[in-house]
């Protein structure tokens, strides 16, 4: 090496160990932005954590806190209203991610490896499922089920559990389709093409290969599904039956009369099952090789 080589690079260390020695001074803007946004999560998240620290409430009203216990999750196991109105929601929430998901799956993968005019149509379609008030969807859902189920003589519509499954799964189904085309727009067709080449069946291509590329999406949107079907609260008001009252009517009920500690303590354990299902989304997303940036957008069906 020569002595030109050696000095510049001497120098070069020099300078660089000079300014890992200077302290960065942050203006006071940054400052302030980093306070307003720790302050506006704070304030956002602030009725969670209260929910969650009123739920090991003692007293016999939620809004009266005497003292921390597991008082409230221990009454769960001793009202049968509750229990059966959790139940009927985990049931509901299971078939509507099912029907999403299938659905949802097959629409997406329509739209990412068949493009056309007609997506742009079908998005639109979507996009009016997802912006549609509730309340609209609930009061056309109402007749319609009684259409169905009393004048044409359809019985399994005068099921609660159906009614639940059908409504709920509207809104997640269009979310699954925004997540499965997000996953697949990005990938090319060559593993499909290649596959036919080979002299592949068309459902074992779409078993093996599409199904496969695009079955992190499909597994986020089932979880996904089963999360926002778990607070379906206007449809549900409106579809339910007698028997098949889910969590969050029960709950709108209870406000009558007062809230109890027990509704605290299972809108907590509702909360864990919701940041379990995206925990666990995000660790698939992770180990099929997405970055942070990818997840984000896949999950946000972009």
């Amino acid at each position: 090496m020569s002595a030109t080589k050696t000095e510049t690079i001497l120098r070069q260390r020099d300078g660089s160990m000079l300014g890992s020695g200077r302290r960065t001074h942050r203006s006071w803007t940054d400052v302030a932005l980093n306070v307003w946004g720790v302050l506006v999560l704070l304030f956002l998240f602030a009725p969670i954590i209260v929910i969650v620290i009123y739920s090991f409430n003692t007293g016999r009203l939620l809004v009266s806190f005497d003292g921390f216990g597991l008082d409230a999750f221990r009454t769960i196991l001793e009202k049968p209203a509750v229990q059966n109105a959790v139940r009927v929601s985990l049931i509901t929430a299971l078939i509507s991610a099912i029907i999403a998901t299938t659905l949802g799956t097959l629409a997406g993968i329509a739209m990412a490896r068949h493009p056309g005019r007609w997506v742009w149509w079908f998005l639109g379609l979507l996009l009016l499922v997802s912006v549609t008030p509730e309340i609209v969807d609930a009061v056309a859902l109402l007749p319609w089920f009684v259409t169905l189920g009393q004048d044409w003589g359809m019985a399994i519509f005068d099921d609660g559990i159906v009614r639940l499954s059908i409504g709920s799964s509207l809104f997640a189904t269009a979310v699954v389709s925004y997540l499965v085309r997000a996953r697949l727009i990005g990938q090319e067709a060559n593993l499909e093409e290649a596959s036919s080449d080979l002299y592949a069946l068309p459902f074992t291509t779409f078993r093996r290969v599409t199904l496969a590329l695009a079955m992190p999406a499909v597994l986020a949107g089932f979880l996904l599904a089963f999360t926002l079907s778990l607070d379906n609260t206007i449809v549900a008001a409106f579809v339910q039956v007698s028997g098949t009252t889910p969590w969050p009517v029960y709950v709108l009920s209870a406000v009558r009369s007062g809230l109890r500690p027990e509704v605290a303590a299972v809108s907590t354990i509702m909360l864990i099952l919701t940041l379990i299902a995206l925990a666990v989304v995000a660790v698939v997303l992770r180990r099929a090789g997405d970055s942070a940036t990818d997840i984000a957008r896949t999950m946000g069906g972009g």
